[in-house]
């Protein structure tokens, strides 16, 4: 989900081969081009509909597919169902519009398996290419690296609990969470496993373009039982409410003296992304010491790490995600080298984990 992430270099194997899908003649040809002057990713075809792209998976058998998501007929999403239960392999989803219909639609590939989305641009092609070819080679590159076997780990996520309502207070307690890569399917797993036993914020860098980041907010927070949203410049920090940073901006913890507050800022990407964790994460252990669990989920690179490491410096507790369910491993592999965790746990036991950490935190009068 980054932008300019871990780059994994050619070292002289075979290069990946990509069945291109698309429903436009133009994109086809603009996507092929761009995946041509990469060298390192090879076009093994293309295919104009759902119908032609589900017999040339089969006929070509290529490492990697890049899937329109509206598509006349058999649209991307149906096609893609059919790809991750009949012929696994890694997709990146094509997406055009920005309209809530359209990002719920890439919310909903990305449940189904999809490795990452890739914006089309809104008006001349030529005008953003060099974006979208930017965006498709970090998506390449963490398709070409996809655990797989990690993506039908994910269990099926129930529907939440009736909300029960109580008055609104600032947050004594939180818990920050960095996710990139398969990030959206693993915080819905995740994020309505936390339940209002945790008595904390709960804070989000998912790495993802601006315009989305708001479906995954709507999306996570109808199947939690805590509240979920995307944050907003300046509001108090509640406890049992989860905070989505939006994408394009930096989001942090900051004081007014009584109170946490949420300050988002468009300043320089931090290892080439914004939002990013490491801001968030430094932040958390800055404002709530001890009182806090960083989590490290899938994703390529290393943001995360150094944040992490804050928390830990700060009493506070790390979980990082195990190398088996993670979508990409780079940034779990990346947080255990340079920050070590208290646990590392599947996908399913990453919240109970963190319930864990935090309970202990307050047993010894750690935590507030």
């Amino acid at each position: 989900m980054s932008y300019k992430e871990t780059r994994i270099p050619h070292q002289g194997a075979p290069p990946r081969t990509v069945l291109v899908v698309d429903d436009s003649a133009l994109v086809r040809r603009v996507v092929c081009d761009l995946i041509a002057a990469t060298g390192e990713f090879h076009v093994i075809g293309t295919a104009s509909d759902g119908l032609d792209a589900l017999a040339k998976v089969h006929a070509l058998d290529p490492d990697i597919v890049t899937l329109d998501i509206e598509m006349p007929g058999i649209d991307g999403i149906a096609v893609l169902g059919y790809i991750m239960s009949e012929a696994p392999r890694a997709v990146v989803m094509l997406s055009g519009l920005e309209s809530r219909g359209a990002v719920d639609m890439t919310m909903r590939a990305l449940e189904l398996g999809a490795v990452d989305f890739v914006r089309k641009p809104a008006g001349a092609l030529g005008d953003e290419t060099p974006v979208m070819a930017s965006r498709l080679l970090d998506a390449l590159r963490a398709a070409a690296v996809v655990n797989l076997r990690g993506v039908p780990m994910l269990g099926r996520v129930a529907l939440p609990a009736e909300r029960t309502r109580a008055a609104a207070r600032g947050a004594h307690a939180a818990i920050a969470i960095a996710s990139s890569t398969g990030g959206p399917r693993a915080l819905l797993e995740v994020v309505p496993a936390l339940t209002r036993e945790f008595d904390a914020a709960v804070l989000i860098a998912q790495h993802m373009p601006r315009g989305f980041t708001a479906g995954l907010a709507r999306r996570l927070d109808a199947m939690s039982s805590l509240g979920v949203s995307e944050a907003a410049h300046g509001e108090v920090v509640l406890a049992n409410h989860v905070y989505i940073a939006p994408g394009g901006q930096h989001m942090t913890v900051t004081s007014d003296g009584t109170q946490a507050r949420i300050a988002l800022d468009g300043s320089a990407p931090v290892w080439g992304v914004r939002p990013a964790a490491d801001p968030l994460f430094v932040s958390v252990a800055g404002h709530f010491g001890a009182a806090c669990v960083g989590i490290v989920l899938t994703g390529m690179g290393r943001d995360g790490s150094a944040g992490l490491a804050a928390i830990r410096r700060a009493g506070g507790g790390a979980v990082v995600q195990d190398r088996a369910t993670a979508t990409v491993y780079g940034m779990p592999r990346s947080a255990l080298e340079h920050a070590g965790a208290d646990v590392v746990a599947p996908l399913r036991s990453i919240a109970e984990s963190a319930f864990q950490l935090i309970g202990a935190r307050r047993a010894t009068g750690s935590a507030r």
